[in-house]
């Protein structure tokens, strides 16, 4: 592995959330590299792409070659980036091209349209499900659980948190999270206000080194953070997702994006009784 991390850019005149996604989509496949990631929305005037070309040059000068994605649509701002000594990959000209040649029509090549509303009810949909996810996060709101589509279930720091805003963001999940604590992990019962749901559940699980390596971060040299009290809960924690057939999934070496598409296939697996809400 090397020392340096790569300098790596996500460029658009709009949010910025399709070059992300897409772009680490491609850097996921280098485990091997380390990279330093910056988003660099909203460059509406070529003004502003001008300032973004020489941030872009300026790392051209660092010991990492950087790399750049964008996704701006405008081709005025897009000429503008192109123009940067630092290599760019432009997923709207890699893709535009044969869009409007497949549909025989030109796309209209305005910005924010590739991150506009487009189908109301479904952007609706997706404020509903990230409103929901935030009132449901951690345990915080115990209130219409039965609307969940997905609960995710583990003990403190397995990345539940991210993952649920992953799902709701992405593909309009109704999730809530629900953290299992010392009280719940006495017994492989199913806590009582999921008791009831164990069909929606998904445990999350990690190592318990890495477990105690994030917890040491949040809380140094305490015995939340130990290894002997990361294992405890991490054995316990598994004994109840056996007890109850929830399907288990270890965050140590998935990404989110990696654990939200397991989750997606494991729903889409099921039967449509076994996915209904009662």
């Amino acid at each position: 592995m090397q020392d340096e991390p790569v300098p790596v850019f996500f460029l658009s005149d709009s949010t910025g959330i399709s070059a992300e996604t897409m772009g680490n989509a491609l850097l996921i496949q280098f485990p091997d590299l380390r990279f330093e990631r910056r988003l660099i929305p909203f460059i509406s005037t070529e003004e502003e792409a001008r300032k973004v070309v020489a941030i872009l040059d300026e790392a051209m000068d660092g010991p990492v070659t950087p790399l750049a994605f964008t996704t701006a649509a405008t081709d005025e701002i897009r000429k503008v980036l192109l123009t940067s000594r630092c290599p760019i990959i432009d997923f709207f000209e890699l893709h535009m091209k044969r869009v409007e040649s497949i549909l025989g029509a030109s796309g209209a090549r305005v910005a924010a349209r590739l991150h506009g509303v487009g189908d109301v009810q479904r952007y609706n949909s997706r404020m509903q499900a990230i409103e929901y996810a935030i009132e449901h996060d951690d345990g915080q709101s115990l209130r219409a659980l039965d609307r969940a589509d997905v609960i995710l279930v583990a003990p403190s720091r397995c990345g539940k948190t991210p993952t649920t805003m992953y799902l709701a963001l992405q593909h309009g999940l109704f999730v809530a999270n629900y953290p299992l604590i010392e009280d719940d992990l006495h017994t492989t019962d199913l806590p009582r206000p999921i008791a009831h749901l164990g069909e929606r559940c998904f445990g999350l699980i990690a190592t318990p080194a890495r477990l105690s390596e994030v917890r040491q971060q949040r809380r140094p040299n305490s015995s939340y953070a130990s290894l002997e009290q990361c294992t405890k809960e991490l054995r316990r924690a598994d004994a109840l997702y056996r007890a109850h057939g929830i399907p288990v999934i270890n965050s140590t070496t998935r990404s989110v994006e990696e654990m939200s598409t397991l989750i997606l296939q494991t729903l889409g697996s099921r039967s449509p009784r076994e996915r209904s809400h009662p």
